[in-house]
């Protein structure tokens, strides 16, 4: 039987090198791989292009990268509440490409049909039409966006098995269904590991042939990223 376990995230991402390209899964702060990237603070690998929705916090998610100065180029479509991602991208030290939440997604999604290209109207007679090919189709205008090329996709599951397949909870699903499908590598780490044929088959949202290792990571902080109570 397929068993893709491996024993931790320091297992899993340590042939990732300076200068990968990396899918992170997660919206905000939820179904974040937070293991992977304490792993890769602690590697120390270098010129990292990330792909995700969006950059961390400070002191959270991919902004512990920032903060070591890992991250060459980020590729979001979101990129508030990180103060010292403001002070990179102004300062000139990292690269960033802005893109629609959408068409983010899509080249994600894209990346994982074996799409090379689509046409998309979003940006359209914006900065991020510039330098892309517009076509005209039924007289409206669209641009034609290329999918994703990662080594590795890095995504956070709720319950997954030793084969691979996973299953997210809530919003925790997000982006990481098509990052786990659109890397070439994909690590998955998960909040229980159980034994392959224990899911029900109709739960799963990921299968396994997208997932070559996975691990069951410990110590999640489930943050909130911006929390609102009313007064009493």
């Amino acid at each position: 039987m397929i068993n893709k376990v491996v024993k931790d995230a320091q297992e899993a991402i340590k042939d990732i090198k300076n200068g990968d390209t990396l899918m992170l899964g997660g919206f905000g702060l939820c179904g974040i791989p937070e293991n992977c990237i304490t792993a890769l603070v602690e590697q120390g690998t270098k010129d990292l292009t990330c792909i995700s929705n969006n950059a961390g916090v400070d002191d959270f998610g991919i902004g512990l990268m920032l903060q070591q100065k890992q991250v060459k180029k980020m590729i979001s479509s979101y990129v508030g509440e990180n103060a010292e991602f403001e002070r990179q991208l102004l300062s000139g030290e990292l690269e960033v490409d802005l893109i629609p939440q959408g068409t983010l997604a899509e080249r994600c999604r894209a990346a994982g049909a074996g799409v090379p290209a689509f046409f998309t109207p979003a940006g359209v007679g914006t900065e991020v039409a510039e330098g892309k090919e517009v076509r005209e189709f039924n007289g409206k205008k669209y641009l034609l966006e290329h999918a994703f090329e990662a080594e590795f996709a890095l995504v956070k599951a709720w319950k997954g098995d030793t084969a691979g397949n996973l299953i997210f909870k809530g919003t925790a699903r997000n982006f990481n269904p098509m990052m786990a499908a659109g890397g070439k590598i994909t690590i998955a780490e998960v909040e229980e590991l159980v034994p392959a044929g224990e899911l029900e088959p109709n739960m799963i949202h990921t299968p396994g042939v997208y997932v070559q290792r996975i691990f069951q990571g410990k110590d999640y902080e489930k943050r909130i990223e911006q929390l609102t109570v009313k007064e009493a």
